[in-house]
């Protein structure tokens, strides 16, 4: 079975997250060739990977959100006929839309957008959705808003994509209307797991958002909800990773029956007889921010924090690792506040393995805004230990337990809140029995529940219902006691 992985804005150019989660799975079935659709802003990415591709990936494509034709001469006409402007101006004004006709429009021949965010019939749609919604507004501000919110949409409805018989889609979004359009084109069957809900984490990032004012992040966010919920339409099969993102997903517009719940899973006994504590670790309380230094994961909070806790208590160490190349200019605000609020013993190591870094830690912390099911969280109950998080995605279920009677494997504060988090961090390191204890409940929770050999026998079980549905060849993955390709 030849299986499509899409992804966006992740595998395989950053670590973790989601990107750890799509290598694993990859690897975990050898026996099974893999084609990657990666879509990323624009060419300054291109071929730039951090993970090596697994043998069976055979072929890699990428798609620039922002590589376009913009300004070029034109090449073809590009008036639609009735059928086609309908459905344009369907999805404009948001009501039901006939995206396959889209589909044919932008696949059957090489589209100039230049000509078609100029031309006639684009104007006329989106001349109608104003009238009918934003009179209020400039029209000439409204038409380029317009232009720049469909510009990397039309962008994906030109991509050229590979033949496979699964589509995998690791996100809706644009993600999924590829997916949608393979499937559309090929026949193959179509298979979306969210890790975040996509329309959410959109939604909280433009509410923020500088670049984006007053009534057109409402514009925006309308957008994405439209990809997502056609995406959710056309899916055969949505995974999720926990039940509230089951009910999320469902309050966005997903089928409640095409959702199955499968957890993220680790490989435990990676974390099984790792480094401890080396000599100069000897009087400290090591705490540990296994994390990329980006603004969702909010280490301005977390240094702020920890400063309001050192004074507290002087033997906290804050370890702060992971790359920091992703946002160069966040990362050295962050460089900064260090320096500004004169914080000692706050080291950032850049990219570890992290199996030699949590038998140093005593405890480990994540302070984001925005979450999925962190992998972070269970790798540190894989190392006994306790875990200070904000309450965002399932960060309270893996802490405070969900699925078992285990107890608390560490504490779940407010997101932003300098005082909870401090309070948390001298809390556990003033309690060395709670904090072993919570690291023995955390251990005995990912061993139960959250190991890799339980996802990949529910990612095993969905293939190969899609493989003998479509009479497609299966081969079983060979893998040892511990869940490895053999």
């Amino acid at each position: 079975m030849r299986i499509c992985i899409i992804t966006e804005g992740s595998y395989p150019y950053v670590v973790g997250g989601v990107s750890g989660w799509t290598h694993e799975l990859i690897r975990s079935f050898p026996d099974q060739e893999f084609v990657i659709l990666a879509i990323v802003a624009n060419r300054s990415l291109r071929g730039k990977f951090v993970y090596d591709l697994p043998d069976n990936v055979t072929e890699i494509h990428e798609l620039y959100l922002d590589d376009v034709d913009w300004g070029r001469k034109k090449r073809h006409k590009c008036h639609m006929n009735r059928k086609e402007y309908e459905a344009l101006r369907r999805l404009l004004l948001g009501q039901e839309t006939e995206w396959e006709t889209l589909f044919d429009f932008f696949q059957k021949k090489d589209r100039s957008l230049n000509d078609i965010l100029m031309g006639e019939d684009f104007f006329n749609a989106v001349t109608e959705y104003y009238k009918l919604n934003y009179g209020q507004l400039v029209f000439s501000d409204f038409l380029w808003m317009l232009r720049s919110i469909y510009l990397p949409l039309f962008t994906t409805l030109k991509m050229k994509i590979p033949k496979a018989d699964l589509y995998h889609c690791v996100c809706t979004g644009y993600a999924g209307v590829l997916g949608s359009m393979a499937k559309h084109i090929y026949g193959g069957r179509l298979l979306i797991s969210e890790h975040g809900i996509y329309t959410r984490e959109r939604e909280e990032e433009l509410i923020v958002a500088k670049w984006v004012q007053g009534i057109y992040k409402t514009i925006w966010i309308e957008q994405f909800r439209k990809m997502s919920n056609f995406a959710y339409g056309k899916a055969d099969l949505v995974t999720s990773l926990y039940e509230q993102a089951r009910e999320l997903q469902t309050e966005v517009g997903c089928p409640p029956e095409k959702i199955r719940i499968i957890p993220n899973g680790i490989r435990v006994e990676e974390f099984q007889d790792i480094p401890g504590k080396k000599e100069e670790d000897k009087g400290r309380i090591n705490i540990g921010a296994m994390l990329r230094v980006t603004p969702v994961k909010d280490i301005i909070t977390m240094i702020q924090a920890f400063g309001f806790a050192k004074e507290r208590e002087p033997s906290l160490k804050l370890w702060i690792m992971g790359s920091w190349d992703e946002d160069q200019e966040y990362a050295k605000g962050c460089f900064e506040l260090v320096q500004i609020m004169g914080v000692a013993d706050v080291v950032f190591t850049g990219k570890i393995k992290a199996s030699e870094y949590y038998g140093r830690m005593d405890m480990t912390l994540l302070t984001s805004i925005s979450e999925g099911q962190p992998l972070t969280i269970l790798e540190s109950f894989a190392a006994k230990k306790p875990v200070i998080a904000t309450d965002v995605g399932n960060c309270r279920g893996l802490i405070l337990g969900e699925r078992d009677d285990f107890g608390a494997a560490g504490i779940v504060t407010r997101i932003m809140n300098v005082q909870d988090i401090a309070q948390a961090m001298v809390y556990l390191a003033h309690n060395e029995q709670v904090r072993l204890q919570m690291g023995e409940n955390g251990y005995r929770r990912v061993k139960k529940g959250y190991q890799f050999r339980h996802m990949q026998d529910a990612y095993k079980k969905i293939y190969r219902e899609f493989a003998e549905d479509m009479k497609l060849e299966w081969k079983e993955p060979q893998t040892d006691s511990n869940g490895r390709e053999e």
